[in-house]
């Protein structure tokens, strides 16, 4: 069996023991998350047992006390490098100063249920060449990283503890950043009757994020050729969007109300 250390990927322990998954849910229930498909599948392969212990609010050595009945054999070493060593901070976070930092809390913003998207964006528009954006919240912010990264922007993300995550933000090239979206809001009804018999649903109001963006492309993976995908959601998903038109999709998208928004996503 798999000898494992801290640093050892929760990606490793799955993949080497049918019942590691349930080993590690019962540590915290901030493991639970696991349970889903996607996000495990995206989550456990950035994640080491030392960072998840951070995420967990648990020590490394309960990750140690329920895998060792596994058959794991724990090497509880600190110093010992391992082939799952932890993803080597960028030099852009090494030699940052706090006065080169500018610090930006969102937990608020999306504890009130909103996107604080383009305050992300304003808030980089306005910080100075060599400046570096320290995002702070409660997850870390996937599909705001890939989008930013498609802008030019260098991206980091560290769990500072339970329910605390920082990624930092670079941008080397100063690119522009810009906040419009094109919404396609033409043709509704004449696109959605094209595609009335070859229609697939999903509901994704009720998810956390990131779950909304990560579950809309797992299913844009696997969606037949001629089909559409429905897709019933609260707000209008603008980190999707660039991410739609780099896959070739098309959409529509059509505002029913507050907090009620209906996307229709299709290839030409």
């Amino acid at each position: 069996m798999e000898t494992i250390n801290a640093n050892t990927r929760i990606s490793t322990l799955l993949k080497q023991h049918p019942d590691a998954l349930e080993a590690i849910v019962s540590i915290s229930k901030k493991f639970e998350k696991l349970r889903n498909p996607l996000l495990r599948k995206l989550m456990a392969s950035r994640t080491s047992i030392s960072m998840a212990s951070k995420i967990g609010g648990c020590k490394v050595e309960d990750f140690f006390e329920k895998l060792k009945p596994l058959g794991f054999v724990i090497d509880s070493s600190k110093n010992k490098e391992t082939k799952e060593e932890e993803i080597p901070v960028p030099d852009f976070v090494i030699n940052r100063t706090e006065e080169s930092t500018v610090d930006l809390d969102v937990r608020p913003v999306l504890e009130a249920g909103n996107d604080p998207l383009t305050m992300i964006i304003d808030k980089l528009k306005s910080m100075q060449p060599g400046k570096v954006l320290r995002l702070i919240n409660s997850f870390d912010p996937i599909p705001l990283v890939l989008l930013l990264e498609k802008q030019g922007y260098k991206a980091y993300s560290e769990i500072a503890g339970q329910d605390l995550v920082y990624t930092y933000f670079f941008n080397p090239d100063t690119a522009k950043m810009t906040s419009e979206v094109n919404l396609n809001t033409d043709n509704w009804d004449e696109i959605a009757a094209s595609f009335k018999d070859n229609m697939e649903t999903i509901d994704v109001r009720m998810l956390e994020m990131p779950l909304p963006m990560l579950t809309i492309l797992e299913h844009l993976d696997n969606l037949k050729a001629g089909t559409a995908l429905y897709v019933y959601h609260k707000r209008i998903p603008v980190f999707l969007l660039p991410e739609l038109q780099d896959r070739k999709f098309d959409y529509r998208i059509r505002e029913i109300s507050a907090g009620e928004v209906h996307l229709l996503i299709f290839k030409n």
